[in-house]
């Protein structure tokens, strides 16, 4: 991020991050993909892993504390249905196990907080 440019609320947690690293990580593996292939899968996990970030976003642009952590639980459920749609293409063969070993990391270190901050969003009721 650039020095002495705004920074919105959602960009500063580390989560939000966390899900672009592994958005991108995902689109650059779509990216390998044969063209003109499986292209409503390719569709759908594209938008599945965008809107990980996406949710964290506009979850802590959101008034209350319950609605975030609402919007928190969205994104940890298109975590996961990106993660179905990667076992797929795994075993169509067009991820390979060593794609899979690095989004699943990636995967599980990202709701791992995810869980952390929706834990700590409900311990600390307004």
């Amino acid at each position: 991020m650039d020095e002495g440019r705004f920074i919105f609320p959602f960009e500063k947690l580390e989560v939000y991050w966390l899900a672009l690293d592994l958005a991108e990580a995902v689109f650059d593996l779509l990216d390998r993909l044969p063209a003109n292939r499986h292209l409503r899968l390719i569709g759908q996990m594209e938008a599945a892993v965008a809107s990980v970030s996406q949710n964290i976003a506009e979850g802590k642009g959101r008034q209350y504390k319950k609605e975030f952590v609402q919007f928190l639980s969205i994104a940890e459920g298109s975590l996961f249905e990106m993660l179905t749609l990667c076992e797929l293409f795994r075993r169509r063969k067009l991820f390979t196990e060593t794609d899979v070993t690095n989004i699943r990391g990636m995967s599980e270190t990202l709701n791992r907080k995810l869980r952390g901050l929706i834990n700590t969003l409900q311990k600390h009721k307004p």
